[in-house]
């Protein structure tokens, strides 16, 4: 069989730069060139009809590694772990119509969680497209809302700068998804590969650098403010901003918060670190963020999940409001001093200014402000109960002893869900992007293909996929991608036998009554499935784990093994429940510490409110 040697892309530059005949190239083999181009290392995809063009050049390749996976899905939420560990932009490929149409979960779950991707999809002839062809869909106009910018490409000359400009979209600014549609006339067909020199696009200038009257403004609130808490959302982590962030935490002494999606934006272990905020968050971060007289709100973007009740949240707080996003700015809560800009930049410049007013004596005392946060801290401390019975193992320890034997250095790629919760709970995370999970979206099956992509990126760190048993079940099937590309993941199935989130709520608001969440995977002898046989099925190494005295050493061994897969299925307490927890909906005032009971707030006589906040026990709502 002959085949055409793709060249490569300095061989190209190289022909272009002295203005020589560019090499004729197929639309399919313009693609390959065109993502060596720009960096490109792997790939998550499966091939089909309309995207094969693109398959046959991409095995001459020597730089790009493609990794077959089970599911589209799965190609998309790999891409979305890599990104969200590396910082670099995840690629995924699949080809048209159902192909398409099963990477949109994960193209919506990266649009709502600032991922960096760029998916490459085939498409129909184009001389077909309209006419309800085999496997046809608009992916382009399913898509438009969940992409930062999505392109449909039937000229094969139009390749190289579509996906150049995929990439600078995706990485820039608000990083997120780029859709990249080709037509596989459009990937037969010959061309000549030219590598645009520029990327033009004249509607697309994101403002990184913060204007400096804005940062002088916010700084005067910072002085004035008694009650300043920092609000750090995940454009922390993208930005790539931790040491700056740190820098300013050091020298302002203002206590902070940090989302779902910014664990690890500042180490845990910082003593001006109240926890995260929000419907399951820490009383001390609820509370600060309630009393707070001052938001220094960076890269977040007041989640409903974070506010509860809009109306009420810290409803004495003036706003500072930075983001490199003018659309998230005042859309949920009006700011009083808007920053548009890179987090960095942002952090950087109000760390100058602040420096200078702290040596000109201008500096805030928030003294006081830090005993009484870290008051909350001591009485409401982050903890669960053991469950009764010598054999039934909290969930809570499971998750807790796992991030103290892996350490800081590990990833943690979590589900959604109640051990969602518990993993940003009580893993101790000292470092960005070791904590990946669905926060915006609250994708179940994230966890799996994620941890996949995580371990191809960070390929030298111990990668786990905390999971539960119900969404293990939708995309366990990438077990066998890792196992046939030696990708050795360490799963841990936190199975309580249930929808274990959605439980906690017939609990505790539809009087115990418990439809359709019970799937049988550990009660007695039903074992639908047994997750070990699975595991071993698959190829990986299966463990279970039913007495809280072998949790230590059941991890332990799953730490000791690295050439292959591990999953663990530890049978934990069903009835656990996450704590503390605010219902969806009501204010953040109402921040529920265990069932039935709750802090007493006095908004009317703050002062009043001592650094040992009462607990009084309520009637069951």
């Amino acid at each position: 069989m002959v085949t055409t040697q793709i060249p490569t892309p300095a061989e190209v530059a190289a022909k272009s730069s002295t203005q020589a005949a560019v090499q004729e190239v197929t639309g399919a083999q313009s693609l390959v060139l065109a993502l060596e181009a720009v960096g490109v290392e792997v790939v998550f995809g499966i091939p089909g009809g309309a995207i094969l063009p693109a398959y046959d050049p991409l095995l001459d390749s020597v730089n790009l590694r493609h990794i077959l996976v089970r599911h589209e899905q799965g190609a998309g939420h790999a891409a979305e772990g890599y990104a969200s560990a590396t910082g670099k932009v995840g690629v995924c490929m699949a080809t048209s119509g159902p192909g398409a149409t099963n990477l949109v979960t994960a193209i919506a779950d990266a649009y709502m969680d600032s991922v960096p991707l760029v998916a490459i999809t085939g498409q129909v002839n184009s001389r077909t497209i309209g006419t309800d062809a085999f496997q046809e869909a608009d992916i382009r106009g399913i898509t438009m809302p969940i992409t930062k910018h999505s392109y449909l490409v039937t000229d094969p000359a139009e390749i190289p700068a579509a996906v150049k400009e995929a990439f600078h979209i995706a990485s820039t600014g608000r990083p997120g998804p780029v859709l990249v549609d080709i037509t596989k006339d459009a990937l037969v067909a010959k061309t000549r590969f030219e590598w645009p020199a520029d990327v033009e696009l004249p509607g697309y200038k994101p403002v990184t650098r913060p204007h400096h009257k804005q940062i002088k403004a916010a700084a005067k609130l910072i002085r004035e403010a008694k009650r300043p808490v920092f609000y750090l959302g995940g454009g922390v982590v993208r930005a790539g901003a931790s040491e700056e962030l740190r820098e300013l935490v050091d020298l302002s002494g203002i206590p902070l918060v940090t989302t779902l999606m910014a664990r690890g934006a500042v180490p845990d272990s910082h003593p001006l670190h109240l926890g995260m905020p929000g419907m399951h968050g820490s009383v001390a971060a609820v509370t600060a963020l309630q009393k707070a007289d001052l938001l220094i709100t960076l890269g977040a973007r007041f989640d409903d999940r974070v506010t509860g009740d809009l109306a009420s949240f810290a409803p004495g707080a003036k706003v500072i409001h930075a983001d490199i996003d003018p659309a998230e700015i005042s859309k949920n809560r009006a700011a009083d001093v808007p920053i548009v800009g890179d987090a960095r930049e942002v952090i950087r410049d109000l760390t100058t200014t602040l420096r200078a007013d702290i040596e000109a004596g201008k500096g805030g005392d928030y003294e006081a402000w830090r005993q009484r946060t870290k008051g909350w801290t001591r009485t409401f401390p982050l903890g669960y109960t053991t469950p009764e019975g010598a054999t039934a193992i909290a969930p809570q320890y499971v998750i807790e002893r796992l991030g103290a034997l892996s350490g800081p250095d590990a990833v943690y790629a979590a589900g959604v869900g109640q051990h969602q919760m518990w993993a940003a709970q009580f893993v101790q995370y000292e470092r960005p992007n070791a904590w990946l999970n669905s926060g915006g979206l609250g994708t179940m099956g994230y966890s799996v293909p994620a941890a996949m992509g995580a371990k191809v990126g960070e390929p030298d760190r111990t990668v786990w996929s905390i999971d539960g048993d119900g969404c293990f079940q939708m995309t366990n099937q990438e077990l066998a991608t890792c196992v046939i590309n030696k990708i050795p993941i360490k799963v841990a199935i936190i199975n309580n036998s249930s929808l274990g989130m959605v439980r906690q709520w017939q609990t505790l608001f539809y009087n115990e009554r418990y439809s359709n969440t019970d799937l049988h995977t550990a009660i007695g002898e039903s074992r639908v499935p047994d997750f070990v046989k699975l595991a071993e099925a698959y190829g990986c190494v299966g463990l279970r784990c039913e007495k809280p005295e072998d949790v230590d050493a059941t991890i332990a061994k799953a730490l000791e093994i690295n050439d292959v897969p591990v999953v663990i299925d530890f049978v934990v307490e069903r009835d656990a429940m996450v704590w503390p927890m605010v219902p969806a909906g009501v204010s953040n005032d109402l921040v529920t510490t265990a069932r039935a009971m709750t802090p007493v707030w006095d908004r009317d006589d703050d002062a009043a409110i001592s650094e040992e906040t009462v607990i009084i026990e309520e009637e069951e709502r």
